[in-house]
């Protein structure tokens, strides 16, 4: 059996980060283990078929229950896993490149004054600024081309910044990981392809509005085409999809499973290959361990481990704490007088400040985005708009068609007729309001009494942010002169729960095991209090929400992790 100098449990943004720095000292012997599936260009399913098998359920998890009809439809490792827990769900993301394939593409850096006291000194911004710079870098961020053509106006873009203006407030374009070109001056035409400085082949943004289902034409600076593409084809990582861990036990001098031990002789990584719709068991040993499995997929693995499994029970007790959603909040404004082309363009290109950046107010700070959704969606929504709404278009239709057919010219070019049934889209003039601000950051993750994750979740003590969110939503709808305006529909009576996508938390730093999970020492920034050998890198690791989309502080400290375990410096080159 090989052995290996490090596993990755996980290709999100710690996991890719840390399989490209690690690999890079250690060739060939880093082993990386990623739960979902691989995403060559075009393949993410677009069909009502295709997806109805996107999601995410694995039976051997627990999560849905064995014997029921999730079971019969057979097993799922597609790209989206959503979970339900009382008074919040979570959306995360299964494939190679974690949350990269899914996330919104935003790179932004929080204020000063989020790194409070729940966070360590030596990880404060001014300790993040170089690793800021760095993977900005590398993930190509920069706003959307500000160009006269008309193909690259982004009609929301415009809307939300005369909003903006409208409520005395402040937008700026956001720097995204989009692929325009190399040449950040100089864009390249929509829909080229060209290789990245990495050697993936991209293309340019094609302004489709898919970013969030998983873009087919790579045009999104996704993780497994910079920093994975050169851990496999540079380093010689080896990357094994559709394989989920399951089980860390510690080894002893002899090599054999030894839970009282504390990685000073290794570890053995156990997993199920989910391929071909089979499971096997399998197990492989290494020196260290990355963790990366996400904030619910490392907290989960780790809490089974100490104390399911009892192979890691010298983990800390603030195991799980200080979980936070980031202050996600989605609404809607719907059927305005004003164009928003919500399908159309980068999923966000700007942001508005209430009270994040300046003017802070812990209890109301939050930034408002625009966001797309693609334009096959729009159809469905047009489908769903009740029928009150589309009367008059049916009636303008039937009489046009009725005048034709009298004047005897039923046959010929029906195409005005068919424009004029599809004016007055539901979604050309409505309007996706994404939030995401500052929590309390104490929600509790803990194991139920079968083995399952679970969340506590403080939804009350967050309701000032949340009506905050709400009444500029109010104001927004006013502003664009919207028919209707509502909040994710599952925050509406009586589910009332909150949506994120941005969970935090769970195995946070701190200066020891009373006050974290994970050592915030340069040295040894990352491990696991109590272990040798076994380091965090993800979402998990953030004491508190950040108010802004958190990808950048999560691959700042990831690669912080990197550089503790490694002893080397990153560069943005990745050679």
């Amino acid at each position: 059996m090989k052995s290996y100098e490090a596993i990755i449990i996980g290709t999100g943004f710690g996991g890719s980060i840390n399989a490209c720095r690690l690999s890079k000292k250690w060739p060939g012997k880093v082993l990386v283990l990623e739960r979902g599936k691989e995403y060559p260009k075009g393949s993410f399913p677009r069909s009502p078929e295709g997806m109805s098998k996107n999601f995410w359920n694995i039976p051997e998890e627990g999560h849905i229950p064995r014997s029921s009809k999730f079971k019969r439809a057979g097993r799922q490792t597609g790209l989206f896993d959503i979970r339900n827990y009382p008074k919040i769900d979570v959306v995360l993301s299964a494939g190679l490149g974690g949350g990269s394939l899914i996330y919104a593409n935003v790179f932004l850096e929080p204020p000063d004054h989020i790194f409070d006291h729940r966070w360590p000194e030596t990880i404060k911004k001014k300790h993040l600024k170089p690793y800021y710079k760095i993977v900005k870098d590398i993930l190509g961020s920069r706003p959307i081309p500000d160009t006269a053509e008309d193909r690259r106006k982004v009609v929301r873009t415009e809307l939300y910044e005369n909003f903006a203006k409208h409520e005395s407030r402040v937008s700026k374009r956001a720097d995204i990981n989009v692929f325009f070109g190399n040449d950040f001056k100089k864009p390249t035409p929509i829909g080229v392809q060209e290789k990245n400085r990495f050697g993936a082949i991209q293309t340019s943004c094609t302004y489709c509005a898919e970013c969030d289902v998983g873009c087919n034409t790579h045009s999104k600076n996704t993780l497994d085409l910079n920093y994975l593409f050169v851990a496999r084809n540079s380093n010689k990582a080896e990357i094994k999809t559709e394989h989920l861990a399951t089980k860390i036990v510690p080894l002893n001098s002899k090599g054999e499973e030894d839970p009282s031990k504390s990685g000073e002789h290794g570890y053995r990584v156990h997993y199920l290959n989910l391929q071909d719709g089979k499971t096997s068991e399998s197990f492989a040993d290494t020196k260290r361990i990355v963790v990366s499995a996400g904030t619910l997929g490392s907290t989960e693995l780790l809490l089974k481990c100490k104390t399911k499994f009892k192979t890691l029970t010298k983990i800390s007790d603030k195991l799980g704490t200080q979980f936070s959603g980031n202050g996600d909040f989605l609404s809607f404004a719907a059927k305005g007088k004003k164009p928003a082309d919500p399908n159309y363009g980068p999923v966000i290109t700007q942001y508005t400040d209430y009270n994040l950046f300046s003017g802070f107010d812990s209890k109301k700070a939050f930034l408002l985005e625009d966001a797309s959704y693609p334009v096959f969606a729009s159809y469905f929504v047009s489908g769903a708009l009740p029928i009150v709404f589309k009367l008059k278009y049916i009636f303008h239709f039937i009489g046009e068609l009725f005048k034709s057919i009298i004047s005897g010219k039923i046959f010929g070019r029906v195409g005005f007729l068919l424009s004029e049934a599809l004016k007055g889209d539901l979604s050309y003039t409505s309007a996706v309001l994404l939030c995401m601000g500052i929590d309390t950051s104490d929600g509790k993750m803990y194991l139920d009494k079968k083995g399952n994750l679970q969340i506590q979740w403080p939804q009350k003590e967050n309701l000032t942010l949340y009506n905050t969110i709400m009444d500029v939503n109010k104001r927004f709808a006013k502003f664009t002169d919207a028919k209707t305006r509502f909040p994710m529909p599952t925050y509406s009576w009586p589910v009332r729960n909150n949506v994120t996508v941005h969970p935090l938390g769970g195995c946070v730093l701190g200066t020891s095991a009373n006050a974290g999970v994970c050592s915030s020492d340069p040295k040894t920034f990352g491990k696991v209090f109590g272990y040798e050998g076994l380091y965090v890198a993800d979402g998990s690791l953030l004491p508190t929400a950040v108010g802004a989309n958190p990808s950048m502080t999560i691959s700042a400290l990831s690669e912080m992790v990197a550089e503790g375990i490694t002893g080397k410096k990153p560069n943005a080159s990745l050679r």
